[in-house]
């Protein structure tokens, strides 16, 4: 799948953690909450040097959310997560949104090896790089 070979070529460069979660609906009106939930169930915010990065995607309801956990939303803010929302949205109504998601995962994978570049031997897959799968 090209999303997870996205995940995995990301992590290859950086101590970071990207886990993507998809599902038909959103429980809430902004999908943002629903990334901030999903992200302490996954408990993503349990690395190491809180690098964790969490793509949120309602499908049905075509919502999306990119959370970043302490450490590297400190390095990014807020706009540069809102910048890969608003790709990964375009994508959907491009009704194609693989590509936007994937290209977001590479951008994020950048910035993380920017500021948490792969740590050789001592660096390991601190979360699972499947998908996950809600309702």
């Amino acid at each position: 799948m090209a999303i997870h070979g996205a995940i995995v070529v990301a992590e290859q460069k950086t101590s970071g953690e990207v886990c993507v979660y998809v599902e038909s609906k959103c429980r809430y009106i902004n999908a943002a909450d629903r990334a901030a939930e999903l992200f302490l169930q996954l408990e993503m915010h349990k690395t190491a040097a809180r690098n964790g990065v969490l793509f949120y995607l309602a499908i049905k309801d075509r919502q999306v959310a990119v959370w970043g956990d302490q450490g590297i939303h400190e390095k990014l803010g807020t706009a540069f997560w809102q910048l890969q929302v608003d790709r990964i949205i375009s994508a959907f109504q491009a009704q194609d949104p693989t590509p936007g998601i994937c290209s977001g995962i590479q951008e994020i994978g950048t910035a993380l090896h920017t500021h948490f570049p792969y740590g050789g031997d001592k660096d390991k897959n601190e979360l699972s790089d499947e998908l996950f799968f809600g309702r």
